[in-house]
């Protein structure tokens, strides 16, 4: 084993491996490996500048002189070996004279480590299993590796981040997760540990990761190289700083997200459309989204407005922007093989392709392919022909739906893309999705940009990215599980994040138990990053049918607007529809915090308060901005509930204006019109006066 360095990189050589560690930003360090002749060059998430540090490098002679030889007639021989040593402001990483590698920060406190079970020239460890740390194996008859990164657990080790999945854990400790898209899951392999440091897998192949007690495994199932990425600092806010730094961080949110957004399965004609918005206006709501769901358009990848249902779709956005009301329409990845576009996309290779069996991805309304969002010619084609239409009708905003994307089945082995097999570069579609529209946006001269996307990767931010939750269930566990996807994609670095208010699938209106879960999500909702109504809402049976080409179409669903579930439901929702129009100015500068430093919009009690052990453990209650401590109702039938303040402030209830001391649980009364909230410190109160008797 060699330890050498070359520039600004230590090398470990040993057969057949070559690592590469190099400064990557302030306090951080770049981990690459291959056990081919070149290192890969793809930087995936990590293409952002990489700023000048101070480092340094050394590279010692140590002695490595087994124990076991002293009492021998051998003793004399003494061996040496070499020792790596490379620091990058306050990380410090120790390469061992067989080439493993620990981290450490400024003060000497081990970060984490490899897991090594072999025996090494010291004896720490002699356990026979023979258990590497990193392992690159050649799949037969391929170029390709399987990867296994292995690093040491610890006790007292909380893990937070790694995007969007639907289950309960928000400390993801003893977690199991799929590295890989699925409808409402999103992999985004970055997370921060309460041991002061961040850690990104930055590889878009397929994969899980095992956070076990006994040892933290990465696995990637098809790859040709290991690369991750490890930054340290006092306090959460500081890695997610250095962390965004180096994957891009995101726009500044348009003026039109901070308000309310209105949607539903699905408006299915302009007159449809227009009164809705109509009765907006006469009952004088507020309303700045007006979003245009699915199945509007003649068919998949046909990019335009079917015109039986919308005969003057620019009167309509016309008319609508009038009254202050901007366009977003639906766009999906399919495209169906009688598409006016399919030939052309086919032909030139825009398309994802089978590796094996019949070429199409989908059947579901008809013979549909995926548009490839690994390509960027295929990418321009995309916008041009959205651009070309919908622009035209002065639309700029687009739901990016399917993302991940949604296969129809999950056989990732059996798909390619234009960057490489799905097996390996899957994890980029939501990424590339998203840059095509930002890219192609910024290139006409729009301003204000954002995309409403159904999944994001590591750097989607960047492309002014909204990410929902998905089509996820009409039930107070769905709710409660998407409390802990929003914060875990908050502390990914993808900030800008929503969930459809009262589930998606199931929401039968004329229940009183789902008009329950309805208020409650919407008041939540009004504490979101963007506000947005949604929801297919039961039941579909005494609905009218569509047919094209005699394929059965999606109805419009049941209403969804906030006046369709009668009073008192009407009042509580439009009491809060007002409450986000006065938070929009405190909105605006949370906006602004984490365009600039890449924090979180709504983030866990720890990301504010790390000096306050309690809030490491608080997974029901989170900071909306800096100031505002929001504890939703996460359960059926409960009117007040249990609320910890964190330690060294003063916290007022916003419902009642009590002042509490910080370090204590208190009981916060929950009537089915109240969130509780509360305010930190000073914090003005003007907003929130006689907020609930409004």
């Amino acid at each position: 084993m060699h330890i050498l360095q070359d520039g600004n990189r230590l090398i470990i050589r040993r057969h057949p491996m070559t690592v590469w560690i190099d400064p990557w930003g302030p306090n951080s360090l770049r981990i690459r490996a291959t056990c081919e002749a070149r290192m890969d060059e793809h930087d995936w998430a990590l293409n952002e500048p990489v700023p000048d540090t101070s480092f340094s490098i050394q590279i010692l002679n140590v002695d490595t002189t087994d124990p076991w030889y002293l009492d021998s007639p051998d003793a004399s021989k003494h061996h040496t070996g070499q020792e790596g040593h490379i620091r990058n402001g306050k990380i410090h990483a120790v390469v061992s004279p067989e080439g493993w590698i620990s981290f450490y920060n400024s003060d000497g406190q081990l970060l984490t480590q490899e897991f090594w079970r072999t025996r090494d020239r010291l004896n720490r460890y002699t356990v026979p299993l023979r258990l590497d740390g990193r392992e690159l194996k050649s799949i037969p008859g391929t170029d390709a590796w399987h990867l296994t990164a292995r690093f040491e657990a610890f006790e007292d080790e909380q893990i937070f981040g790694m995007g969007q999945y639907q289950d309960a854990p928000l400390n993801k400790k003893g977690t199991i997760l799929e590295l890989a898209h699925r409808n409402s899951q999103s992999s985004v392999p970055f997370y921060i540990s309460s041991r002061g440091y961040g850690f990104l897998w930055n590889n878009p192949a397929v994969g899980k990761v095992t956070f076990g007690t006994n040892r933290t495994e990465w696995y990637a199932e098809s790859t040709r190289k290991l690369d991750y990425f490890i930054t340290c600092a006092t306090t959460p806010s500081d890695i997610l700083f250095q962390y965004t730094l180096m994957t891009g961080r995101t726009p500044m949110m348009p003026e039109y997200g901070l308000g309310y957004w209105q949607c539903k399965l699905r408006y299915r004609t302009q007159d449809e459309v227009l009164q809705v918005a109509h009765e907006h206006k006469r009952r004088g709501l507020p309303l700045d989204v007006l979003v245009i769901d699915f199945f509007h358009w003649t068919r998949q990848g046909d990019y335009r407005f079917d015109p039986k249902c919308f005969p003057d779709p620019a009167a309509m956005v016309k008319e609508l922007k009038e009254m202050g009301i901007r366009t977003v329409v639906s766009v999906w990845p399919t495209v169906d093989e009688k598409s006016v576009h399919f030939a052309e996309m086919s032909e030139n290779g825009y398309l994802v392709r089978s590796e094996r069996g019949i070429s199409n991805t989908g059947t579901w309304m008809g013979a549909v392919h995926l548009y490839d969002a690994t390509n960027p010619e295929a990418q321009h084609y995309l916008w041009n022909q959205c651009n070309s239409y919908y622009g035209s009708l002065g639309i700029q905003n687009y739901w990016l739906d399917e993302a991940e994307p949604e296969f129809g089945p999950y056989d990732f082995d059996n798909y390619r893309y234009h960057a490489g097999p799905a097996l390996q570069v899957t994890n980029l579609y939501p990424l590339g999705y998203a840059k095509g529209f930002y890219d192609g946006q910024k290139a006409s001269g729009q301003e204000d940009i954002l995309s409403l996307i159904r999944c994001a990767w590591a750097g989607s931010q960047k492309y002014a990215a909204l990410t929902w939750s998905g089509d996820i269930h009409s039930s107070f566990r769905s709710m409660r599980e998407q409390l802990q996807a929003g914060l875990s994609m908050g502390i990914a670095g993808i900030p800008w994040w929503t969930c459809d208010i009262g589930g998606f699938l199931c929401g039968y209106g004329k229940d009183p138990a789902f008009r329950e879960l309805l208020l409650r999500w919407f008041a939540w909702g009004a504490f979101l990053p963007v506000f947005r109504m949604h929801g297919e809402r039961q039941p579909w049976f005494d609905l009218e049918v569509d047919y094209i080409d005699g394929v059965e179409q999606l109805s419009s669903g049941q209403d969804n607007e906030i006046w369709s579930f009668g009073e008192p439901a009407y009042s509580i929702m439009r009491k809060y529809l007002f409450l986000r129009e006065r938070l929009r100015p405190y909105i605006r500068q949370v906006m602004e915090q984490s365009h600039g430093t890449g924090s979180p919009v709504i983030r866990p009690l720890f990301f504010d308060f790390p000096e306050d052990q309690k809030c490491w453990s608080v997974t029901d209650a989170y900071m909306f901005g800096p100031d505002l401590l929001v504890a939703p109702v996460l359960e059926e039938s409960v009117l007040h509930r249990h609320v910890y303040l964190p330690a060294g402030h003063d916290w007022t209830e916003a419902y009642t204006g009590r002042i509490f001391n910080g370090g204590q649980t208190v009981q916060a009364e929950a009537p089915l019109d109240i969130i509780p909230v509360f305010l930190r410190d000073k914090t003005k109160l003007e907003i929130f006066d006689n907020w609930y008797e409004n």
